[in-house]
């Protein structure tokens, strides 16, 4: 096991050195790159699935990229690195309402901006949208790749702007808005010092956590506001055994009193793990929280690092670099 965990601290190492040493390739919208688009970018990465292969770094300079990427299967451990969080955008603006080929509305999971299948994959400074407006569900990332680290990333939507669908994921540094659901999925997903922006009344995650699974979504040393006068429960399930943990994190008014929503299910207050420790601000709440709700002790809270929750079999730590 202590071989393994070397393996995966020398694969962050690796990832480092190689940003320093330059890029694979140059994305740039003013034609100053070797692509245009990212999607081209990404479709030029060699097909490799073994985190010993190192990693395929895209810069991404600043501009707006209207353009929907997916990122196959074969194609992990590609590093993409925006210039600049704030002005290297990517935006697309389908939505589960528009009609598709068969007339029919296309639905959730087929409108997000960015979908990841690849395994292996880090995304820094960059800005992930969905800009169709508060219309329907709208995904600006749909996760279904392993090991996905985001860094310093802003992720822009209304309804369901993040689905993290299966996998492990590390979101550190990063700004997340939407309205409903927005953060959402059965992986198992940890947020490391975000900003969680709340635009209109509505549910910040529902996590639909398979039966058994240790962990679910784990938010530590976060930061939870909303535009004013909005309120915004912590969670909701979407599924009955729901997992989603809040650690040390700064809430405002935005979040009401009771924190948590049972989505109308009874009988998923029994199933579910909802749970804070060390909650502040005019939002943490206390003793006015929903009685379901379970109580997290200072041992409980210690033992949520990354490394623990994400670790797996193969001892994967993206927060060590």
């Amino acid at each position: 096991m202590k071989l393994i965990r070397m393996a995966a601290l020398l694969v962050v190492f690796a990832a480092g050195s190689m940003a320093a040493a330059g890029p694979d390739v140059v994305v740039a919208a003013d034609g100053s790159g070797k692509y245009t688009s990212l999607q081209e970018a990404i479709s030029a990465a060699p097909m490799r699935t073994g985190r010993e292969d190192g990693y395929w770094i895209i810069f991404v300079k600043r501009g707006t990229y209207r353009e929907r990427i997916y990122v196959q299967r074969e194609r992990g451990n590609i590093l993409v690195q925006g210039e600049d969080a704030a002005t290297t955008i990517v935006t697309y603006d389908l939505h589960a309402n528009l009609p598709g080929p068969d007339g029919k509305p296309i639905g959730t999971f087929r409108t997000p901006t960015v979908e990841i299948d690849g395994d292996g994959m880090i995304w820094e400074n960059i800005t992930l949208a969905n800009s169709a407006g508060p219309v329907a569900q709208a995904l600006a990332l749909r996760a279904d790749g392993d090991r996905l680290t985001f860094r310093k990333c802003r992720f822009l939507g209304w309804q369901d702007t993040i689905l993290v669908n299966r996998g492990r994921h590390y979101f550190e540094d990063c700004y997340i808005e939407g309205h409903v659901d927005f953060i959402f999925g059965a992986a198992t997903s940890y947020f490391a010092r975000c900003h969680i922006h709340c635009l209109k009344d509505g549910y910040i995650t529902a996590a639909s956590t398979p039966q058994g699974a240790p962990h679910g979504f784990v938010f530590a040393d976060c930061r939870l506001t909303g535009a004013p006068g909005v309120k915004s429960y912590l969670g909701r399930p979407w599924r009955d055994y729901a997992r989603t943990v809040f650690v040390r994190t700064e809430m405002s008014e935005v979040i009401p009193p009771v924190g948590w929503n049972n989505w109308g299910k009874k009988d998923a207050e029994k199933t579910t793990f909802y749970a804070e420790f060390g909650s502040k601000g005019a939002g943490a709440g206390g003793a006015q929280r929903a009685p379901w709700a379970k109580p997290l002790t200072a041992a409980d809270a210690a033992k949520l690092t990354p490394q623990q929750v994400l670790g797996g079999a193969d001892g994967w730590n993206p927060a060590a670099r």
